[in-house]
């Protein structure tokens, strides 16, 4: 019998082994994807499957401090714009809840916000079945892992470091955060054309600072206008993940903003 045993325990420990080198190189294949280069760097996680990858801060606290006064600014910032409380509320609304992330990372970028992430592990398929788990709990809790999206987070930085290179001065800044305030794309505004003729009047002021103060040069506008199209594939959730919800709870940022600028009424 221990005979006929010997060739079953060959094979399966010859499984194994070989199990055991995929594994391995799934590990290999992982440690490719960059972390902490910089995001003009991209050819190395373009060719990874980053899909469901997800990242959390490598320095949570520093981060989230600095990422919480980036948001306190932000809301001063929309606190002394008179022009903002001469839209509806209901607008105000609207504003706010589509266009807070992007406001965000225009303050990152102004602020120079640089962070590193690390990669929270998941284990793969074919682990999952080496240790014999459910694919109905694995799949529960990778629905409830903490951390955010590592391709959202990899578009944010690389729109910070696009920013970095313009070099956008003070100024500069507070136009763009005027035109992507009042973003007259928005769904569901009231007042569309009130709304237009502010962000037209950012962009107008913008124009007009960038052909004084750099000659003239209205390729840059035309740049920088580029990347405030570039915000408008950022997530909000990615964002919110990353550097608040360990802050936050349960609670949601919309909320917290609302609250925060006292434009919430009684009954929402």
């Amino acid at each position: 019998m221990q005979l006929a045993c010997a060739p079953r325990r060959y094979c399966s420990l010859m499984r194994l082994h070989i199990l055991y080198q995929i594994l391995n190189k799934e590990h290999g294949r992982e440690t490719k994807c960059q972390l902490y280069g910089s995001p003009h760097d991209s050819a190395g996680s373009m060719g990874c499957s980053c899909a469901g990858r997800r990242v959390v801060l490598k320095m949570p606290e520093a981060t989230w401090r600095r990422a919480s006064e980036v948001l306190l600014k932000t809301l001063n910032f929309i606190r002394n714009l008179p022009s903002f409380y001469h839209v509806p509320w209901e607008d105000q609304l609207v504003l706010i809840q589509q266009n807070w992330a992007r406001l965000f990372v225009l303050g990152m970028a102004q602020d120079r916000v640089d962070f590193d992430l690390r990669e929270i592990s998941a284990p793969s398929l074919l682990k999952k079945i080496l240790l014999n788990q459910s694919l109905t709990a694995s799949n529960e809790l990778d629905s409830s892992s903490l951390g955010a999206s590592f391709t959202e987070v990899q578009k944010i930085k690389h729109l910070l470091w696009k920013f970095w290179d313009m070099d956008i001065s003070a100024k500069e800044y507070a136009y763009l955060k005027g035109i992507v305030l009042f973003n007259s794309g928005c769904h569901a505004l009231k007042c569309v054309l009130y709304v237009q003729t502010l962000q037209q009047e950012a962009q107008q002021a913008l124009m007009e600072f960038i052909s004084t103060v750099f000659h003239r040069n209205l390729s840059r506008f035309a740049w920088i206008l580029q990347l405030i199209a570039s915000l408008q594939d950022i997530d909000a959730d990615a964002i919110e993940e990353l550097f608040f919800r360990p802050i936050l709870g349960e609670a949601t940022l919309n909320i917290l903003l609302l609250e925060t600028l006292y434009i919430k009424p009684d009954w929402l």
